[in-house]
């Protein structure tokens, strides 16, 4: 089994004053369809605010104790100063996956062109 986690990034969510839209919509996704993602099945979620050392915390609790294979950041890529996920993610990762990227981004805009 490859184990998935899927962190929110969102001020509206995690203080409550708005609903988890993509992150109850991506478990789904990654759970049906984990024959075709040599069996990954979400084993986590979680949702913080925007905030660096938050999302930091997170992703080093799921990659070093939780020892998840792949984790799934959504929402804090905007271009506001409080949109901080793909830096934060930066901090932590030690090798950056732009094919994987592309190929992500090329799938999404068959379904939002």
């Amino acid at each position: 089994m490859v184990k998935v986690s899927i962190l929110t990034v969102s001020d509206t969510v995690s203080s409550g004053t708005g609903p988890d839209m993509s992150g109850p919509r991506t478990v789904f996704i990654v759970n049906s369809s984990s024959e075709k993602l040599g069996g990954a099945h979400v084993v986590d979620t979680a949702v913080v605010p925007d905030e660096v050392d938050k999302i930091k915390n997170v992703l080093i609790r799921w990659s070093d104790i939780d020892k998840v294979y792949l984790i799934l950041t959504l929402g804090g890529t905007g271009f506001t100063p409080r949109d901080v996920t793909p830096e934060a993610t930066k901090v932590v990762i030690k090798k950056e996956t732009p094919r994987l990227l592309y190929v992500m981004l090329q799938e999404s805009l068959k379904v939002l062109p």
